[in-house]
């Protein structure tokens, strides 16, 4: 017993002389006292994390005065955190507390009720405060929202200092996200000399700002806020570096890209490859949305050769398109893509406006592309799903719009001169010279341009190039739309409108909507070419018993009594209505005849006066001789007892 107790104490020595005995590495013992030994350090050196335990202690006084720690509230915690924010953001920006001053300031000058006088004194207690460290503040989110506020409401001695101080950081600001709204609202406030001082300043960068995302914006405002000038200015530095360096060769009266290069005697090439430079980054990026781009790119195409101009209409084929056709020579480049694209290319256009189609008719130059398409692309089964599916879906409103019932107006009666004017004719019937045989790209940069005579000049290569303008002479049946696809254009138009259902579909809104059509300014001329069956008469053959349909409401209409109380004027009365029923009479027999039995006959006396006597003269000015027949033996009495007077013009000969 004795022996164990002996050989325990020796056992319990050691272990505890193993902590500070360090060497004899290499003996059989030395991995079990290390593992032993580390326990004890372990606790002395790393404490265990408890993530539970809060220290948010505060020191309160108990009424002994002694300090006791108790735990804060959310309320006092969350203070603790906002001052801690506030510290913070003192340290990271140079004017955060003038800031927080001026955005004070701007809740009470920014609202609607305030007087007059009360807002200069705050806008000039801001910009004194301001003064100095405009540059500075101007990229930060709240600065540059009081500046614009500032700007917008300030005399034009105050707004001459804030340009005068950003006038050196334009090019810098031009980038920033937060100073490009303060850029375009001094744009907006500027006066002559300091608009042209800012497009002077963009000289040399023009191309880099129309790459960038965000300086592409303030290029397209300046050059939608500058005169012809200063347009011609910015867009020569895209043509060519020669125009970019020297000033003196930008000033000059042609705004065609063809008319420069034989002025100036450019090299074509050059000018191609400088111009693709330009446009092949901006492109990629997709940066289309700017007017500018649009007339660079239309100028590109005038003297590109044939694979340029294919890869270009080859890029923008597509969901790019729908974001260029809003403008005047965006919607011509989109009638080019449709005309000069391959049918896979085509087949991208078609499919990028799916779901944006009833968007795009309604604008102005939209919905000439759309005119174009159904002009134009042969797959009208895919024109059908794609294009006259979402028209049928808004057909009333589309209708009665002004530039929605343009795409139904040309499937109805194409390249109509009384629906489109001569400029919109012009556009529908370009061409790329280098693409097509039929001649140069014929681009009118404005609608007077037509009036002009045909010019010819010679380019570098000694080449003719003939540009091709109508005069006011020309005949409408001259100006007719190039078509781009194979099939006869008789055949396309019967399976766009009566195959797809769409000529049914317009005439039961027709039908249904006849009151309100006639006396709507564009409704009704939908209406007079749905009651004549079309060009051609294309809706009669198959749709002949709904025509009959519609001739009889509106000849309801006409037949309803001229003494009815009601806050409407009669439709024979109507300036809209009457000259729509007096066309109705004059081009469609079987209308006459339905107006004359149903409305008409054995009443004319009461219709003799106003504009409803327009309609009654029309019967005898008719072309069928049926019809003035049939109404003569009635009205010649009125006529002779001099009740109803026949137009100076339209007498008979022998009267």
């Amino acid at each position: 017993m004795a022996a164990k107790k002996q050989d325990s104490n020796n056992k319990s020595k050691k272990r505890k002389q193993n902590p500070d005995a360090k060497t004899n590495t290499n003996s059989s013992f030395s991995k079990r006292p290390k593992l032993v030994s580390s326990k004890p350090e372990n606790k002395q050196e790393k404490k265990p994390f408890k993530p539970f335990k809060k220290q948010n202690f505060g020191k309160l006084k108990s009424q002994s005065g002694e300090e006791k720690n108790t735990p804060l509230s959310k309320r006092e915690r969350r203070l603790h955190a906002k001052e801690l924010t506030e510290a913070r953001k003192k340290r990271r920006k140079q004017h955060y507390t003038l800031e927080q001053e001026l955005a004070r300031l701007w809740e009470k000058m920014r609202q609607r009720n305030i007087v007059k006088e009360e807002r200069s004194k705050i806008i000039a207690e801001a910009i004194l405060k301001m003064k100095g460290k405009i540059p500075e503040i101007a990229s930060s989110h709240v600065s540059s929202r009081v500046l614009q506020t500032c700007v917008k409401y300030c005399t034009q001695a105050e707004r001459d200092t804030v340009f005068d101080e950003l006038k050196p950081h334009f090019l810098t600001f031009a980038t920033n996200k937060y100073a490009i709204h303060l850029v375009m609202k001094m744009l907006d406030n500027a006066s002559k000399k300091q608009l042209a001082e800012f497009i002077s300043s963009l000289r040399g960068h023009a191309a880099s700002l129309l790459r960038h995302t965000v300086g592409s914006v303030v290029i397209e405002h300046a050059y939608q806020l500058g005169n012809a000038t200063q347009k011609q200015e910015l867009l020569m530095e895209l043509y060519s570096t020669e125009l970019q360096l020297f000033k003196d060769l930008s000033s000059m009266k042609e705004s065609r890209l063809p008319d420069v290069i034989l002025k100036l005697n450019l090299q074509k090439g050059s000018v191609l490859r400088h111009m693709a430079s330009v446009i092949q980054p901006i492109l990629e990026k997709g940066i289309v949305d700017h007017s500018i781009i649009h007339r660079v790119l239309i100028e590109y195409l005038s003297i590109a050769g044939k694979t340029s101009a294919a890869e270009i209409i080859q890029q923008l084929s597509g969901p790019l398109l729908v974001r260029m056709i809003h403008t005047r020579d965006g919607s011509r480049i989109g009638i080019l893509c449709v005309k000069h694209g391959s049918a896979k290319e085509r087949k991208k256009i078609v499919k990028g406006l799916k779901g944006t189609v009833g968007k795009t008719a309604h604008f102005q130059y939209g919905s000439l592309v759309l005119a174009c398409i159904v002009s134009t692309i042969d797959d009208t089964k895919l024109v059908t799903k794609t294009v006259i599916r979402e028209l049928q879906s808004i057909l009333k409103e589309l209708v009665l719009d002004k530039n929605g019932r343009r795409p139904l107006l040309q499937l109805l009666n194409p390249n109509c001169t009384r629906y489109f004017s001569p400029d919109e004719m012009a556009s529908l019937s370009l061409s790329i010279s280098s693409l097509n045989s039929m001649g140069e790209l014929e681009v009118n940069s404005e609608t007077k341009s037509l009036k002009d005579e045909e010019s010819s000049d010679k380019d570098n290569n000694g080449r003719e190039v003939t540009m091709a303008k109508p005069d006011g002479s020309t005949s409408p049946e001259t100006l007719q739309l190039i078509e781009g696809g194979k099939k006869d254009p008789s055949i396309r138009r019967q399976e766009l409108l009566v195959g797809s259902g769409l000529a049914e579909g317009l005439i039961d809104i027709c039908i249904e909507n006849a009151e309100e059509l006639l006396r709507s300014n564009f409704g009704k001329e939908v209406l007079f070419e749905v009651a004549t069956g079309g060009s051609g008469g294309i809706l009669r053959e198959i749709l002949g018993d709904k025509m009959n349909t519609l001739h009889e409401a509106i000849a309801s209409l006409a037949a309803e009594s001229k003494f009815e109380e009601s806050d409407k004027d009669h439709v024979l009365e109507n300036f809209h209505s009457s000259r729509t029923i007096r066309k109705l009479v004059m081009e469609s027999s079987m209308f006459a005849t339905t107006l004359w039995k149903k409305a008409l006959k054995g009443k004319c006396e009461q219709w003799t006066q106003g504009h409803s006597s327009k309609v009654i003269c029309a019967f005898l000015e008719s072309s069928d001789a049926k019809i003035s027949k049939l109404a003569k033996e009635e009205l010649q009495p009125l006529i002779d007892s001099g009740i109803l007077k026949l137009p100076e013009k339209k007498q008979p000969a022998n009267k």
